[in-house]
């Protein structure tokens, strides 16, 4: 029997979503074959249509992986039509508030009447007015994974959210993020946030499970690996 990603999250493993950052269902197929667990279909920043979720999320579901996709807003049309469109799960940004969280709750069991429970309901914490109502918002029943995203609270911060190559975030969004997961998991609840590399261990240890990263930045690291190893020097310091 196939593992879903409820039992998965639900034994405590950490699964790897992967946004393939290009409207590609190869790309997904291929990210699954490598070893994700899922990808992440982005319609708030990306460029995916419905038809591109269905022929995404099937691509993933192929390759024994799944799709979850992010909607561009909290519409109940909208979210209705990523999951009609074959989405194992959403994403849904902005849950500042309890009632928001009710709300999103209830769009999704109205999207899926028969099968909501096998479908995944994210939500996503990315502000300083939802850290400040994380409680009432975790009391609410239906979400599976409460998201942090590091780069909308940055931004409700006061700081920039995005973060240069090699940089950090401020110390001050990175110990809110710790602290956010840990309320999470303190109450019961399972958690998720982006990694890169050089954090994903303490985020881990942090009581995230959902860990969600992008593709290009595999691709620039492979292709910069490659060049460096192609040059002159290098060529002659291995000879």
């Amino acid at each position: 029997m196939t593992t879903t990603l409820h039992q998965r999250l639900a034994h405590g493993d950490s699964v790897l979503m992967v946004n393939p950052n290009h409207v590609s269902p190869t790309l997904c197929e291929k990210l699954v074959r490598s070893g994700a667990d899922s990808v992440f279909i982005d319609c708030e920043h990306g460029l995916a249509s419905f038809e591109d979720i269905h022929h995404m999320a099937k691509a993933s579901r192929y390759a024994g992986g799944w799709g979850i996709v992010r909607p561009q807003n909290q519409e109940r049309s909208t979210i209705t039509r990523c999951l009609n469109a074959g989405a194992d799960g959403v994403m849904v940004p902005l849950i500042h508030t309890a009632e928001i969280a009710r709300q999103v709750v209830h769009t999704f069991r109205y999207a899926c009447p028969d099968d909501h429970q096998t479908k995944l309901l994210v939500g996503m914490v990315e502000s300083v007015e939802a850290v400040r109502n994380l409680d009432e918002i975790l009391a609410v029943e239906g979400i599976d994974v409460f998201f942090v995203g590091p780069g909308d609270l940055s931004q409700s911060m006061g700081y920039s959210p995005s973060v240069a190559a090699g940089s950090r975030r401020p110390q001050a969004v990175l110990d809110l993020v710790d602290a956010t997961l840990r309320r999470i998991r303190a109450a019961g609840k399972i958690a998720g946030t982006l990694v890169v590399r050089h954090d994903a261990q303490h985020l881990v240890s942090a009581g995230a499970q959902l860990l969600y990263y992008h593709a290009d930045p595999f691709v620039a690291e492979g292709v910069a690996a490659m060049r460096k190893l192609s040059t002159p020097s290098a060529a002659e310091a291995v000879a």
